[in-house]
């Protein structure tokens, strides 16, 4: 009886090994890189920018959230968000936001990448493009943006002259 039972409880051991095998399978796949963890975030934001999904938008940014502008404006959440309804406010037709690096820190993520967006305004549409950094913080598993700033990239004149690139001193 006990050699019964010892046989039993050994295959019910070695099938849960084998269940188990495929849902270990599935995790796999699922993205691991920040830089892929950190695309579909940027990703979903900029869908709800697209889409003025309030709920989508307040789900990546924390309450206390700013952002700075290309052109220097300071916003909090809830000014981006009531934006989004304001009439008189440029509306996002597109965007699209590239990461290209990501650096974490304990629960600190720095996200740097380029954007290109067009927005509208009383039938007129401005496009821009430039590069952003995004501060991440991960809270109870979740990371969530804590503060964004852009930079435009100028805008070019062709006048048939090549451009010199200036160099940085940082």
């Amino acid at each position: 009886m006990k050699r019964l039972l010892f046989s039993l409880a050994t295959i019910a051991f070695f099938a849960a090994g084998f269940v188990q095998q495929p849902a270990q399978a599935q995790q796999d796949t699922q993205p691991t890189s920040p830089v892929a963890t950190f695309q579909k975030i940027e990703d979903q934001w900029s869908t709800a920018l697209a889409k003025q999904d309030q709920f989508n938008l307040e789900a990546i940014l924390v309450p206390t959230f700013t952002d700075i502008s290309s052109s220097g404006e300071v916003t909090t959440r809830d000014q981006l968000v009531a934006g989004m309804f304001e009439t008189g406010t440029p509306r996002v037709q597109t965007i699209q936001q590239k990461v290209d690096n990501v650096r974490i820190i304990e629960d600190v993520a720095i996200v740097n990448g380029t954007y290109a967006v067009t927005t509208k305004l009383n039938g007129i549409q401005r496009a821009e493009q430039g590069v952003f950094a995004h501060i991440y913080q991960r809270t109870h598993g979740t990371w969530l943006c804590v503060q964004s700033q852009r930079t435009a990239f100028p805008a070019q004149a062709d006048n048939g002259k090549k451009s010199r690139k200036k160099k940085s001193l940082f």
